[in-house]
Parts: structure tokens; sequence; C-alpha cells
């Protein structure tokens, strides 16, 4: 299954296949995406005919994104482990099942419940997906880049495609055939993945005992209960009868925060731990996490909450909220395009600078307009930049973690990337509600935002500000260079998989050493390139020829 350098993988048997493939896999990763895009735009509309609060609200869309982090690790282990073909196509079926069902619900609890379990089909959906394509793509390319800037687009486009589409189906009928149409998305997206998902070929483990105790069942549930009651603590304090005196959002508040804690402290024990703690050895790993999770904490904020405010106070319509935020859509597909040609080209490092950048540009004009001022001054840009900022951030990281895992670890690696977005999403939601609940009954008396309806509303876009800013100060400190370029020196990667079998046997004593096919550098010391290299060059000299190469790669190699 492996792909040759730049050239159609031998699994495929046509190039008509694995454009359907990569596509197919693409509409898993935006499963969950696609699900709060689609509740976007009718949020004020269910919540009228449900008589939902709006800690309800916006659970709709954050139980989608806490039970999918929560269980994206899980069910990465489980596609390594097993086989990931069956489960990717099994995953999509049962999400469109689920979709359909919940165009049938008649309390806004039923709701939330039900878009919590299609969040476990998107975690189920998500790592074998992403682990399939590691293993076919596995050598850096330029297709590669292409493939995966095609697969990280699900996230951002999945959103807007899925906002536009339930804002079409609302307009002609009603809020639930948006949930109807998604189901039909998936049903033919599932029957697509049947015919070109090819043969699982990785070596699967029996259903045993002791492959059984390689499950992190107690992590899993920490991270469930953690998350989920910190997270609900935060949009309940708002709408409860004593506010944040109300016991049970202390009780909440104070048993998620220790569940957290106990989380981390088990994963730092346990033999078969969820997520690998080594890896964070790597210093750029870490940095880079750090920073695209700090502006997904914010960027389902600004989508979410700006929508929410043409529909309550601009009194758009479900298909004029979506129109208003096409301009993402439009925005993602140039950008993604963007990243698939530079990836290899341009420093990581500039384009996750210029992501977080965007970011804060985006949440400002956002947080700075009121009531009335122009769309195309304010609205427009920030959407367009919000975009820009999340689809660099998110290619970069993205094909990073990748290179961090070996093949047999690609599920892993997929479901340990999407799950710190996915719960910093639910995590977000929650400090937003907040925020908005309570400068809602505290409206400012003068000022700037004086009688204003759209105060609230800033408020968490000003939250959203603060937080991407934070991002910007950690860019300086990576030591990344371009990465996806095609390795030269023959197939020296594949004598060097099983070195990079143990998560940190690329990784110096520094944390700053890195697999092949990504350059190193610190912009200013051409020392942490030399040691790159020199580690790079370990597997050539097995050959006799690592000095005449080596030389070559660090002429043509371009240093941050």
């Amino acid at each position: 299954m492996k792909a040759k350098r730049g050239e159609r993988p031998d699994c495929f048997s046509s190039t008509v296949q694995e454009v359907l493939f990569v596509l197919t896999v693409t509409m898993a990763v935006g499963m969950s995406s696609f699900t709060i895009g689609s509740v976007t735009v009718i949020t004020s509309f269910v919540g009228k005919d449900l008589n939902m609060t709006n800690a309800e609200i916006t659970w709709i869309s954050a139980a989608a994104s806490l039970s999918s982090g929560s269980l994206l690790l899980f069910f990465g282990s489980v596609a390594d482990l097993f086989g990931r073909k069956a489960l990717f196509i099994s995953s999509m079926g049962l999400f469109a099942v689920f979709s359909l069902a919940a165009g049938f619900s008649k309390t806004g609890l039923t709701l939330d419940i039900l878009s919590g379990v299609m969040g476990i089909m998107s975690a189920s959906a998500v790592p074998p997906a992403q682990g399939i394509l590691g293993v076919i793509y596995e050598k850096p390319s330029k297709r590669k880049n292409r493939v995966f800037a095609c697969f990280s687009a699900g996230n951002p486009l999945g959103f807007v495609f899925g906002s536009i589409f339930s804002g079409v189906a609302t307009q002609l009928f009603s809020w639930r055939a948006s949930f109807w149409l998604l189901a039909i998305i998936y049903l033919l997206s599932t029957i697509v993945a049947l015919f070109t998902v090819p043969n699982d070929t990785s070596v699967k483990q029996p259903f045993t005992w002791e492959t059984l105790k390689k499950f992190d069942i107690v992590g899993t549930v920490l991270t469930i209960a953690g998350i989920g009651m910190f997270s609900a603590s935060l949009s309940l304090g708002g709408d409860a009868p004593d506010g944040w005196k109300t016991p049970y959002v202390l009780v909440l508040l104070i048993l998620g925060i220790l569940a957290i804690v106990a989380f981390i402290i088990w994963e730092n024990k346990f033999q078969y731990a969820m997520i690998p703690m080594n890896i964070w050895r790597d210093r750029d790993f870490t940095l880079l996490l750090s920073i695209m999770l700090l502006g997904f904490l914010a960027f389902p904020i600004l989508a979410f909450w700006i929508s929410l405010y043409m529909q309550r106070i601009l009194h758009f319509s479900a298909l004029e909220t979506a129109v208003h935020l096409l301009p993402m859509a439009i925005m993602g597909i140039v950008v993604n395009i963007i990243a698939a040609m530079v990836l290899h080209k341009v420093s990581n490092k500039l384009l996750m600078g210029i992501g977080a950048c965007a970011y804060v540009v985006s949440f400002l004009l956002a947080a700075v307009q009121r009531h009335g001022d122009s769309y195309w001054a304010f609205t427009f840009p920030a959407l367009c930049l919000c975009v820009l900022g999340a689809d660099f951030e998110f290619n970069v990281a993205n094909m990073y973690v990748l290179s961090a895992l070996p093949p047999t670890r690609q599920s892993i690696a997929g479901s340990l990337f999407q799950t710190v977005t996915k719960l910093c999403v639910a995590v977000g939601y929650g400090i937003a509600t907040a925020i908005f609940n309570g400068v809602a009954k505290n409206p400012a008396k003068s000022g700037y935002y004086n009688g204003d309806p759209f105060e609230p509303y800033a408020a968490t876009f000003w939250f959203s500000t603060a937080v991407a800013s934070v991002g910007v100060l950690l860019v300086p400190w990576l030591r990344i260079g371009t990465q996806g370029h095609e390795t030269r020196g023959g197939d020296r990667n594949e004598e060097e998989g099983d070195e990079r079998a143990n998560i940190g046997a690329e990784v110096d004593e520094k944390g700053v050493g890195r697999v092949a096919g990504v350059e190193v550098g610190d912009g200013n010391d051409h020392a942490d390139v030399e040691k790159g290299m020199h580690s790079a060059g370990d597997a050539d000299e097995k050959h006799g020829d690592a000095g005449g190469r080596l030389e070559k790669e660090k002429e043509e190699f371009d240093v941050l």
C-alpha cells in the first residue's frame, strides 16, 4: 500500500479511485465540523422551537466536540490494533443513521444527546481515515502535501458547507431537514467508501485479554468526565439559579478539574497510556500543538456567536446567515490550495506566524464592531482571516504530527492531533457561553458599547483575541523549516522506519531532532541544522555514501 515517491500509490487502480478516496476521508475528518456548521445557522430556530436555553443551544455543538475529542484516542488504538477499513466505513454509515434520528428530536435534551452520539461516530471514523492515509502516503512528496492539504480542509470546509447546506434546507423546509440532508450526504459518502477504500493490509492483533489491556479505559473515562464536567460548569453557570454560587455548578467545576489532573497523572504511569507522553519531549511538537489549540479554542467562538448575532439581532434567515458565512468556504479552498503548494518550499515557522497573526486580527475586527457597522468593513475580513489562520496552522501541525510517529501508529498520531482540537473546541464553547451570559446580565452603562446589543457577542470575541495573542508569542520559539519535500538518498526512510518505532527515537536530548523530510533551524544558529543533518545521515553512513549526500542535502535545504 505504500506510495512510490511522487507517483500514484499502487493500491489505487486509477486516479479517479484515488481522488474519490481522498474526498471520502476528507468527509470523515469533517464530520463533527459538518454537524457544528449545520447547527450554527439554525441555533435560534431550534432554540425557539424546542424551548432551549443558551447553554442547551451551545451544547448541541459542544456535545459533538466533547464526545469526539474524548474518544478519538480510544478509537485510534482500536484502528491500529484491529484494522482500519471496516471501522472507517461502519462509522460513516452509523453517522448517517444518527443524523437522520436527530432530525426527529422532540426536546433539546434529545438533540444534545444525539449530537453527542454523532460525535462518537466522528471519533471512530477519523483515526482509521488518517491512519490509512498515513500508511498509503508514507514518504514525503508533493503528492502527499496535496493529499493532506485536502484532508486538512475537512475541518474548516466541513463547517462552512454544513452551514450553507443547512441554511438552504431550513429555508426550503425546516431546521429538521438540515439533519436529514446531512444523513443523505454521509450515506452517499459511505457508498463511495465501499468501492474506493483500499484493502487494509496492516498487521491486526488477535482479540485477547492481553490485547484488551492495551486499551486505556481509565484514561478514556477520566477524559470524558473531566472535560465534560468542566465545560458543563462553565456553560451552565450563567443560567443556574444562583449563578456561579449554585452548588451543582461548583461541584461540576471542581470534579472536572480533579478528573483532568488525575488523567495527566494516570497517563504518566499507565504502561499502555492513551497518549504517548514522551512525544511531548519534542519541543516543536509541543509548541505546534499549543499554538494550534489556542487558535482552535477561539475559532468556533467567532463562527458560532457571529451567526447567532445575525439570527437574533439582525433577524437573518438560516439561508441569509449561511450566505454571509460563505467567504469562509471560498477562503478555505484558496488557503488549502496555497498550503499544498508551499509547505515544502516556504518555512513552516513563517506559515504558523502568518496563521497566528491572522487569527488575532480576525478576532480583533469582530470585537471592535458595533451594531449597525458595515459587514464588509468588519465581519467579512474577520471571517476570511479566521479561516486563513485555521488552515495554515492545521496543515503545518497535521504534517508534523504524522511525521512524528511510525506507520504502525498512524491512527494514534491522527487521533492525538484531532483530540486536542476537539476538546479545546468544547472548552472554548463553555468559556464563551459563560462570558456571554455574564455580560448580557450586566451590560455597560457607559463607554464604547453603551446600549449596544452587540456587547455580549463582542465580549466573546475579545476573549478570542486574548487567547490567539498568546499563540503569536509562542511562534518565535519554533525551530521548524519546510515539510513534505521529497527526500534524497534513495529509500533511506524505509530503513529508518524501525528506528522511529519508539516515539522518542528521532528526538535528541534537547527535543529538537526531527524525522526525515522535515528541516530544523532557529533562524540564526546553523548548529541545530548540522545536528539534524547528522542524525538524518546516520542511515546513509551504513551504505558508505553519507559524506557526499549529506553535503548535497545541506546545500539544497532551505533553513529558516
